[in-house]
């Protein structure tokens, strides 16, 4: 291994752009050129490093001589750490690589499904042992672009997963496991980019990090392509911002969002339903109660789409108001069904969600309590 590779830097510049345009034309000459480059590396050196001489080097890289022998290029390829595939080798494990990136797309698909149907502890069981498959796999240095993107969408998407079932205490760590932007920065992927920045700024939104999580939604907003892409970012950048109190970023991104819903596909993200709890805790989040009221009024009703977790947000969302209008019963009716639905699907941070709004209603708060010690005790089992 090289200096670099030692600390793991040079493997990430296989995947720029110039370095995919070099490993497509298969050219060795470019390939060992553009090594030395980037380890600034005389011919002497890389000549050591491959077991050849200077002058060798030197006949190779201008076109020269020209190498054929399999056994040799399968030697180049593992010392600078590429797959032998480059160079037009059939490797044994290219069969198992492929399988191994259909099967993570498989995974991902399941692991979305499982979520956004309530199931966010089966998505993070799904994940988790691909996850560290992909990451072995980079640390040994097979870091084709493939390999990469499949690494940052399952990290997001297990980060994701993790922020459904852990408590607040612990939501830094799904933050933590959604920051796949470096990754996504380096591939020079704007759709990916976009899709890291958004899912890592709801984690931070979640752990309390306010300034970092309005950035990094802004950024994402500011890069999407798609009226879908953008309706995803917009959305969050107005949760974000309510939660944060910022007041005219919150309104602007309410009133873009819904803009958006004339353009934008109806997801479990994005949708009317979705806009309408966002507006509403953002609005009492911004002091400006009399107008939450007003439109829990015209609360409109979930659709197909519309995920158990949403269903549950929104119920604490609407408590909340109701209990500032002075409403006791209806809001204990709403807290009520939101504590059993957030039990049935494991979220303990909505459960402390229910505790914190509910210190007017003693019997739903012991409830609450009760049913976030059998959480917890469930997630360190």
């Amino acid at each position: 291994m090289t200096r670099r590779d030692q600390h793991g830097g040079i493997r990430w510049h296989w995947t720029t752009p110039r370095a995919q345009d070099i490993l497509r034309r298969r050219s060795l000459p470019e390939i060992l050129t553009f090594y030395r480059q980037l380890n600034q590396l005389p011919q002497e050196e890389l000549g050591t490093l491959l077991g050849y001489s200077t002058s060798y080097i030197s006949r190779v890289e201008n076109g020269n001589r020209t190498i054929t022998d399999i056994g040799a290029l399968r030697h180049i390829a593992q010392s600078l750490g590429l797959p032998p595939h480059v160079f037009g080798i059939t490797d044994d494990a290219d069969g198992d690589h492929h399988a191994m990136i259909q099967f993570g797309e498989s995974v991902l698909r399941l692991a979305e499904i499982a979520r956004q149907a309530g199931q966010a502890a089966a998505a993070v069981d799904e994940l988790w042992p691909l996850v560290a498959r992909l990451e072995a796999r980079a640390a040994d240095g097979h870091t084709d672009t493939d390999v990469l993107r499949l690494l940052a969408r399952a990290r997001t998407g297990l980060g994701v997963a993790l922020g459904h079932v852990l408590p607040e205490e612990r939501l830094a760590t799904a933050a933590r496991w959604t920051g796949s932007v470096a990754i996504a920065r380096r591939l020079d992927d704007r759709a990916l980019h976009a899709h890291a920045l958004r899912h890592h700024g709801n984690e931070l939104r979640k752990a309390g990090l306010h300034h970092a999580a309005l950035e990094r939604l802004g950024r994402a907003r500011d890069l999407a392509r798609t009226p879908d892409d953008r309706a995803a970012a917009v959305i969050l950048l107005a949760r974000a911002a309510g939660t944060a109190g910022a007041t005219t970023v919150f309104d602007d991104a309410v009133a873009e969002s819904r803009r958006l819903l004339d353009t934008a596909s109806v997801t479990p993200l994005f949708s009317e339903f979705t806009l309408h709890e966002v507006q509403l805790r953002g609005l009492a989040a911004t002091g400006r109660v009399p107008g939450a009221v007003e439109l829990l009024e015209r609360a409109p009703a979930p659709g197909f789409q519309t995920s158990p977790q949403w269903r549950i947000i929104s119920a604490i969302t609407a408590a909340q108001i109701l209990l500032r209008r002075g409403d006791r019963d209806a809001a204990g009716e709403q807290m009520r069904a939101a504590l059993q639905g957030a039990e049935l699907h494991r979220l303990p941070h909505q459960v402390q969600r229910v505790i914190r709004a509910s210190s007017g209603l003693p019997d739903i708060r012991e409830q609450a309590q009760g049913t976030l010690d059998r959480l917890r005790a469930d997630i360190a089992a």
